[in-house]
């Protein structure tokens, strides 16, 4: 029997229709809030194949989601990352294809994405300031991410947005070099509290905390912001710049919760079904997927079972030891 066509909703009465899909936890930076110095990857058997992970697509499609957003780690270290996004992007149902990346890679790649059907991107920056990057990235090159920004605004995307980390007296004043660097080029930005996932090193998460109205009352004086009602599908709250193309958002899972409008859930690199960012609530789809990836009805099956483990809230705390121990890498973006 075909499984019936309905859209995925938990028992809450929210209706998923927005999955970010992680293809690697590799990365080629090691930022300072995302993993550990020294962080120890998966080994590979246990990650993914490219088909499983396009079977999954296929069968969040068949079940109504409507935007996937391709992460990683960085998706675009990832072997045959383009290849995917491009069967990823002809599948029939899917209204946006779109992937979180550091950039990194982006003046090489932003031709190949365009063609393969890559609507959106948003690219982690959190510093304009090469010695500030490098720290914060541990690795990381600006002029190659600014680079690779310009290559991608040249492609002419649908979007392109900034994701910044803000963390107390590391970057924080910043904020407003950030918003004017986007507005220069006609982008969007979105300031990013930060998320307790993961053990970090050699720092207090509560002490680094910069909440999103702090940031908002920091650019007030600078720029005209009004609220708006634009979205993306996702968790931003934005407020657009008069006078420009750009509008600034704000990604605030502490200080203004947005669970009660969730819509998505999360796979991880090796197959985990994480429905929420910070709890542990999961269902490991690997196993059905390594026994027969060509089962669709049994997938979308188990996919509709794990709504049902979806909670109402995240349980982040600043000040408590990581309830969560897998870091951002791990989780998937």
């Amino acid at each position: 029997m075909p499984l019936p066509s309905s859209p995925l909703v938990d028992r809450f009465g929210r209706t998923v229709n927005y999955v970010r899909l992680s293809i690697t936890d590799r990365c080629d930076f090691r930022c300072v809030y995302c993993m550990s110095e020294k962080m120890v990857f998966l080994p590979r058997h246990e990650i993914l194949t490219l088909e499983e992970i396009m079977a999954l697509a296929e069968a969040f499609v068949a079940l109504g989601v409507l935007k996937i957003r391709v992460t990683g780690g960085e998706p675009l270290v990832r072997k045959g990352a383009l290849g995917l996004l491009e069967k990823i992007g002809r599948l029939s149902g899917l209204r946006e294809l779109v992937i979180t990346t550091n950039g990194a890679q982006l003046e090489e790649m932003a031709k190949d994405l365009k063609a393969a059907g890559v609507h959106r991107i948003n690219i982690s920056l959190d510093s304009l300031r090469s010695e500030r990057f490098l720290k914060l990235t541990r690795v990381g090159e600006l002029a190659r991410v600014l680079k690779g920004i310009e290559a991608a605004r040249v492609m002419g995307f649908d979007g392109l947005k900034l994701n910044s980390v803000i963390l107390r007296e590391r970057n924080q004043d910043e904020v407003v070099d950030l918003v004017r660097y986007a507005i220069d080029r006609g982008i969007d930005i979105s300031f990013i509290e930060e998320m307790p996932l993961g053990l970090v090193d050699g720092r207090d998460r509560a002490l680094d905390f910069v909440s999103s109205d702090e940031i908002l009352e920091q650019l007030r004086p600078f720029f005209d912001l009004q609220p708006s009602t634009e979205t993306t599908g996702g968790p931003s709250r934005y407020h657009q710049v008069l006078g420009s193309k750009t509008k600034v958002g704000f990604i605030s899972p502490h200080s203004h919760n947005f669970c009660g409008s969730c819509n998505r859930v999360r796979v991880t690199a090796e197959g985990r079904l994480l429905l929420c960012l910070g709890n542990e609530h999961s269902v490991d789809l690997k196993p059905l997927l390594r026994r027969d990836p060509f089962d669709s009805e049994a997938l979308q099956a188990a996919i509709r079972e794990a709504m049902d483990l979806k909670p109402q809230y995240h349980e982040f705390d600043l000040k408590a030891q990581p309830v969560i121990f897998r870091h951002m890498s791990a989780t998937g973006g």
